[in-house]
């Protein structure tokens, strides 16, 4: 996407005043967020152990909405890591620890890492450990196969989005093993996440039996980790998104033309706590989720950023590498194309 003129005109004091309007969060709102997030989740959580006792097909329908309020959770829990969500950063540390146990994820910890991914969101020479990890093409040709073959793996749908998903929120987020996992207090918030979560675990299972817990808690985790990570793909890997060297990067830049703005029907934006509007929300973290829609309509500059919907956000789950020459993520196909027509014009 080639930027708008107002958006190049628009300076660093310019675009700073005016998210600084929204940058303050109401209690009242954000209480009110809390009570129709986690109410509703531990309800339906209730409602589904009842089900296992009529069919289990019921059970799992259940499970979809109630994984939806969990995703909502997570996004307290991450307008929390970024101090948006209440005036206090103490009060913002305590509910997004809470909001951590319910979404598997040690809270300082993974504040951390999601920092660095602000920071260096659309930087070629600081891809980060929570971005998608994704090769240029350049790269991926000087791959050895077994290498190829490994990304090529990893890159696969199945793979991305249900293999990945689970074992990072229920296995890697338990072990405190990664250098980006920071000092003592982000390995003290993993072991005492893994403490109340097993605590969580035993009391649940001495309660309902393990077997039930587990019928109920799987899918949850399943869907949720799948469908929030699918939403965080499409935020950044999408054709005409933004990627630079070093010496190019701009962080204006990167927020407007490295994240979409992903236009969702009412009820999933509000399920995604419209963390939709991620351009808005990479420019100024410090906005709360329930502000970022009235910032993205009231600015007309916010608003000349790619679009994706549910369906052309489909278009973008086989874009696998960076081409610098082109400067848009292309599909494996896409490269073999490139590859023959190379061999055609050189035979």
């Amino acid at each position: 996407m080639t930027p708008s003129s107002a958006q190049t005109d628009l300076s660093s004091s310019d675009w700073r005043k005016i998210v600084r309007q929204y940058q303050t969060p109401s209690s009242r709102a954000s209480i009110w967020q809390v009570c129709n997030s986690f109410i509703p989740f531990f309800l339906l959580w209730i409602v589904m152990y009842y089900s296992l006792s009529y069919s289990y097909l019921l059970t799992l329908a259940l499970a979809l909405p109630t994984a939806g309020f969990l995703i909502r959770i997570f996004i307290i829990q991450h307008d929390c890591g970024h101090g948006s969500f209440f005036k206090s950063r103490r009060a913002n540390d305590y509910l997004g620890t809470v909001c951590g146990i319910l979404t598997l994820t040690p809270y300082y910890s993974w504040r951390k890492s999601h920092s660095i991914h602000h920071a260096t969101a659309g930087n070629l020479e600081e891809r980060g450990p929570q971005d998608v990890f994704t090769l240029t093409v350049d790269e991926y040709l000087q791959r050895t196969p077994w290498e190829r073959f490994k990304y090529r793996l990893y890159r696969n749908p199945i793979t991305l989005f249900m293999i990945i998903p689970m074992v990072l929120f229920v296995i890697i987020y338990r072990l405190p093993m990664s250098s980006t996992k920071g000092g003592k207090r982000e390995r003290a918030s993993i072991h005492a996440t893994n403490l109340v979560l097993a605590l969580i675990v035993l009391a649940m299972s001495l309660t309902i039996g393990w077997k039930a817990f587990l019928l109920i808690q799987f899918p949850i985790t399943l869907i949720a980790t799948t469908l929030g990570t699918w939403i965080f793909f499409v935020q950044h890997q999408f054709e005409d998104t933004y990627w630079a060297d070093q010496d190019q990067w701009d962080y204006k830049t990167a927020a407007l033309e490295g994240s979409s703005f992903y236009k969702l029907p009412k009820v999933l934006q509000w399920f995604t706590g419209n963390i939709g509007f991620h351009h808005i929300h990479h420019l100024s973290p410090r906005i709360p989720n329930y502000l970022l829609e009235k910032c993205h309509e009231e600015n007309p500059l916010f608003q000349e950023v790619v679009v994706l919907t549910l369906w052309s956000s489909l278009q973008s789950t086989f874009l696998s590498l960076w081409d610098e020459d082109e400067k848009k993520l292309v599909s494996f196909g896409h490269l073999r194309k490139m590859q023959r027509t190379v061999e055609m014009a050189q035979s």
